[in-house]
């Protein structure tokens, strides 16, 4: 304990200049190397982490399936007591349009306490402070009851085959801990003001159909009730304002009862309202029109984004097809879902044709009574001094590779407020921005995190 007292004094006493710089300085550099996905690139961004750990003399793995998409793996080796624990942050972002930025996209401008970037907050800052938080391990010979494994991982954001999947099928044993730590949290500011910590503990499963609507062909000048078109748009409404059945899990249904608790009256209402089947549908239609986001952590959820059919403006098509992103709740059997789709559509004229054109796999939701999360409420209350809620991401992460191999995952993520997605600010909108102060306190929450689960007190 004498050992790592000082650096702990340091980080509580808020004395974190030199290593906030050393942090940021980090962040820009990842940031300013381009890693749009696709087409990827992100051996530029392993080969800078592999080149800062090896000064520092921490063992350093590249691997990778394609040379040019490179994935970073580094151990800090603890007494062995405890599993080890992974922190992961993939290195690739988004497609974007330079036109629409106020700084060019990959220049990790500063301004008015923000960074701008491409990246900014969908990944860059976990891969930067996972480093600095290696560094500053190593530095301080700090002793662990486990080992601390680090990931920088291509392919998150389009391409998972030479990332994560990679890395799981042929890096296991590298990977292989009792928890990981990666993307999908956040911390909840409004008006500026810290309100809650959200920590991502499962998620949806991307998957998807078509809906193929026939007829037969024929001239425009005379209308068909047949017409493949109006029988596909009667489906799509259909399948479009459908309510899927609601189902709770672990995590949704505390969830939705700490938000109770955090909530205004009004809010607090319907929240409760959802654990009672009589006034639940009424709630359920509220937040379809209100609260997306809440409506979809309730069921499988569906949303028609592509629509294609006709080829002539006289020539009635004989066929028309709607593409679906459905969104699966952990633990859905999608074949009997789509039975269910078939049932309310209830059109011979329209099939419904399966297209999971990013297999992602399903995994158990991850436990909320784990010592490892009851830390994360623990750093959260000493950082930001706000409650923890467990959440159920309706995004995908890479985290479901590592849940269905058994492994407990929580995301995590940096202070953000709520209102800059509405500005334009959030993850993958036209402009990137997160506050310097948010990345620094994020970094000072996982020094505080892993001193309570990988530290050694003996």
């Amino acid at each position: 304990m004498r050992r790592i007292l000082p650096l702990l004094l340091l980080i509580s006493c808020g004395l974190l200049h030199a290593q906030n710089e050393e942090l940021l300085a980090h962040y820009q550099a990842v940031l300013r190397l381009d890693t749009t996905d696709p087409p990827g690139n992100e051996t530029k961004v392993a080969e800078y982490i592999k080149g800062v750990f090896e000064k520092e003399g921490i063992p350093v793995t590249i691997a990778a399936k394609d040379p040019a998409r490179a994935n970073v793996i580094a151990r800090l080796r603890g007494n062995g007591s405890k599993r080890p624990i992974l922190l992961m942050g993939h290195e690739d972002t988004v497609q974007v349009d330079p036109s629409k930025w106020t700084f060019p996209p990959f220049s990790a401008t500063r301004d008015g306490g923000y960074v701008y970037a491409r990246g900014a907050i969908d990944n860059k800052w976990q891969v930067a402070a996972n480093i600095m938080t290696m560094l500053m391990l190593k530095r301080g010979n700090v002793p662990l009851d486990r080992d601390v494994i680090f990931v920088a991982e291509a392919g998150e954001e389009a391409s998972t085959g030479p990332g994560i999947q990679y890395l799981v099928d042929e890096h296991w044993p590298e990977l292989d801990a009792e928890a990981c730590i990666a993307e999908g949290g956040a911390v909840r500011r409004e008006g500026g003001q810290v309100r809650f910590a959200l920590t991502q503990t499962a998620e949806k499963i991307p998957a998807g159909a078509k809906l193929v609507s026939t007829g037969p062909s024929g001239h425009g000048s005379r209308p068909l009730r047949t017409n493949a078109i109006l029988h596909l748009a009667e489906a799509v409404q259909k399948i479009a304002l459908w309510d899927p059945p609601m189902r709770f899990n672990d995590t949704t249904r505390s969830y939705f009862e700490k938000m109770a608790t955090l909530s205004p009256p009004d809010q607090a209402a319907r929240f409760n309202a959802l654990f009672d089947p009589a006034k639940a549908p009424q709630v359920r239609e509220y937040l379809a029109e209100n609260d997306p986001s809440d409506y979809s952590m309730l069921h499988t959820s569906i949303s028609p984004n592509i629509i294609a059919g006709g080829f002539q403006v006289n020539v009635i098509p004989s066929t028309a097809e709607a593409t679906l992103d459905i969104r699966a709740l952990p633990d859905e059997n999608m074949p009997a879902f789509y039975d269910l789709m078939r049932k309310v559509i209830n059109d011979p004229a329209v099939q419904v044709v399966p297209n999971n054109r990013n297999a992602r796999p399903a995994g158990a939701p991850s436990r909320i009574d784990t010592g490892i999360y009851h830390a994360i409420e623990a750093a959260n209350r000493k950082v930001y001094n706000v409650p923890t809620i467990p959440q159920m991401s309706t995004g995908a992460t890479d985290m479901s590779f590592l849940r269905s191999k058994g492994m407990q995952c929580y995301g995590v993520g940096p202070a953000s407020d709520m209102e800059d997605a509405a500005k334009g600010f959030g993850a993958h909108s036209d402009q990137e921005r997160l506050l310097e102060d948010s990345l620094n306190k994020y970094y000072q929450f996982q020094w505080e995190f892993l001193s309570q689960v990988a530290f050694s007190h003996r």
